[in-house]
C-alpha cells in the first residue's frame, strides 16, 4: 500500500453489528475510474446490512465481493436484496448477484445507463422509487435527495433509527490520509467531527429546492440517531441535529 492510499477502517469484510438486526462492512481501498482510467485518488468503502423481519438480507452499497463474508452474511439469513443508491454505488452489484443468483438487484435511477457505458456487467432486475417497495416497507422507509448525477435514495431502519447515506454527507477523517488528500479534503470542510454535504450535490439541490426541503423534512420525521455513510466516520449519535446542521439552508 503506497504511502497516499487512505487508512482502512479494520477488520475489513467482516461484519459489524451496530444495531437489532443491523450493521455496516468496512471494505478495501478503490480507486475513482473516469472514462476507462484510474485516478490517484484512493477512497475507503463501506456497505450497511439489514436483516429484514422476514429474515431476509438487505445489502446497501455492496462492497467488493468477498468469500468468508459471503458466507458470513449467508449464515445470518438469506441475501436477497442488493441495493444500488446512486450513480456511483453500483460496480460490485454484479459479483454479488451471481453468488447469490435468487437475489434481486436494485437498480437506482440512472444506474442502468451508467454501467451500460461503463461496460459494468450487472443486471439490475428492480428499480428503486421515492418510496418503499412492498419488499422491505415494514422494515425501511426511503426517499429520493435531489443532487443532479450525484443523486441518491436514502434509507432509514426504523428498529435500530439509523439513516443510511451513500455520499450525501462526507465525513473524512484527516488522520487516515494523506498528502495531497488532506489538503483538497480540508479545503472542501467534507471532514470529521463536522462532516459536510459532498460539494458536487450542493448546486444541483439549489436548483432544486423544492424537492430537496421534502426529503430533508422527512429524514427529520424519521427522527434518526445514527447515521452511516459509505465515506469516512460514520455519526454514531445526534442525528437529526446533524441534518438540521447541514440541511439547514434547505428549510
Amino acid at each position: 500500500m503506497s504511502s497516499a492510499t487512505p487508512s482502512l477502517y479494520e477488520p475489513i469484510n467482516r461484519y459489524k453489528p451496530l444495531g437489532p438486526d443491523f450493521g455496516m462492512v468496512d471494505g478495501p481501498i478503490e480507486y475513482l475510474t473516469t472514462a476507462g482510467v484510474r485516478l490517484p485518488l484512493p477512497f475507503t468503502t463501506r456497505m450497511t446490512v439489514v436483516r429484514l423481519g422476514n429474515g431476509d438480507l438487505f445489502l446497501h452499497s455492496p462492497i467488493a465481493y468477498d468469500a468468508a463474508l459471503s458466507d458470513e452474511l449467508a449464515s445470518m439469513g438469506r441475501v436477497r436484496h442488493l441495493v444500488s443508491p446512486n450513480q456511483f454505488h453500483y460496480a460490485h452489484v454484479g459479483e454479488w448477484s451471481r453468488a447469490f443468483p435468487d437475489a434481486l438487484t436494485w437498480a437506482s435511477p440512472g444506474v442502468r445507463r451508467r454501467a451500460r457505458a461503463r461496460g459494468i456487467d450487472v443486471q439490475f432486475k428492480r428499480d428503486l422509487g421515492s418510496s418503499a417497495p412492498e419488499d422491505w416497507r415494514d422494515d425501511i422507509e426511503q426517499i429520493s435527495i435531489p443532487g443532479g448525477i450525484f443523486g441518491e435514495v436514502v434509507f432509514f431502519h426504523e428498529r435500530s433509527k439509523t439513516l443510511m447515506l451513500t455520499d450525501t454527507i462526507i465525513n473524512l477523517e484527516l488522520d487516515k490520509l494523506t498528502q495531497p488528500w488532506r489538503f483538497a479534503t480540508r479545503m472542501t470542510g467534507m471532514y470529521y467531527p463536522q462532516g459536510q454535504l459532498f460539494f458536487g450535490m450542493r448546486l444541483p439541490m439549489l436548483l432544486q429546492r423544492r424537492k430537496a426541503r421534502t426529503a430533508v423534512r422527512m429524514m427529520l420525521a424519521w427522527q434518526p440517531e445514527r447515521i452511516t455513510l459509505a465515506h469516512g466516520r460514520c455519526f454514531e449519535s445526534n442525528g437529526s441535529e446533524i441534518l438540521r446542521r447541514v440541511f439547514g439552508w434547505a428549510l
